[in-house]
């Protein structure tokens, strides 16, 4: 049975005013920046209500503690990867392994734009991985993958596709955070995207794909 977040780690209203909304807004990219620049350890309201330019009161009419913060900038993050993954393998527009290269592409460039807010999220982020948007995340990004692999690969046997399916996922996710670790210029990110696209088509083309 997943548990729900507990009070103390949920956003405690919702904005319903375009006011009140502009001021989460803030709150929430100033919560990003003292992440990136403190790390989770040295993170706290105060710091992030001083960023935001408004009082830890307004501050916590939304977030009751700097564990709703975290928990919410990590909800976000969630949430981003998945339309980031969604998008991509969804796009019918394109060929199954044009959708490949331009996801590639987008991720690693996103992992490396991020990579700050990322690292210091992972500090925090065990602590809501049995969370219901954590799961649902999850869930999502891993039908996605799912019936990605069933059109590239309809005459593969289940296990295979299912074998194909957790590897693109985690090995985009490994990579993707240690080429990110440290500073890439435009031209790195572009050539290893391609290094690591051309693999995952090669394997996919191995497998059976001929499109």
């Amino acid at each position: 049975m997943i548990k729900r977040p507990s009070p103390s780690i949920s956003t405690r209203k919702q904005p319903k005013q375009a006011r009140a909304t502009e001021l989460v807004a803030a709150i929430l990219e100033a919560a990003a920046q003292v992440l990136a620049s403190e790390g989770a350890q040295r993170f706290t309201t105060t710091r992030v209500a001083e960023k935001a330019g408004v009082s830890v009161g307004s501050l916590y009419q939304y977030f009751p503690n700097k564990a709703a913060l975290l928990f919410r900038l990590q909800s976000d993050e969630w949430r981003q990867t998945t339309d980031l993954l969604c998008g991509n393998f969804q796009d019918v527009s394109q060929p199954p392994l044009g959708r490949v290269r331009t996801l590639v592409h987008a991720f690693i460039r996103s992992e490396c734009e991020e990579a700050a807010v990322r690292g210091a999220l992972n500090d925090a982020a065990p602590l809501y991985r049995d969370a219901p948007e954590a799961q649902e995340a999850k869930a999502m990004a891993d039908r996605t993958v799912q019936s990605f692999t069933l059109e590239t690969l309809p005459g593969a046997p289940e296990a295979v596709r299912a074998m194909t399916a957790e590897l693109i996922m985690k090995t985009l996710s490994a990579v993707g955070a240690d080429f990110s670790a440290k500073e890439r210029t435009s031209a790195e990110i572009e050539t290893y995207s391609d290094a690591l696209a051309d693999m995952f088509c090669a394997y996919l083309r191995s497998l059976g794909h001929r499109g």
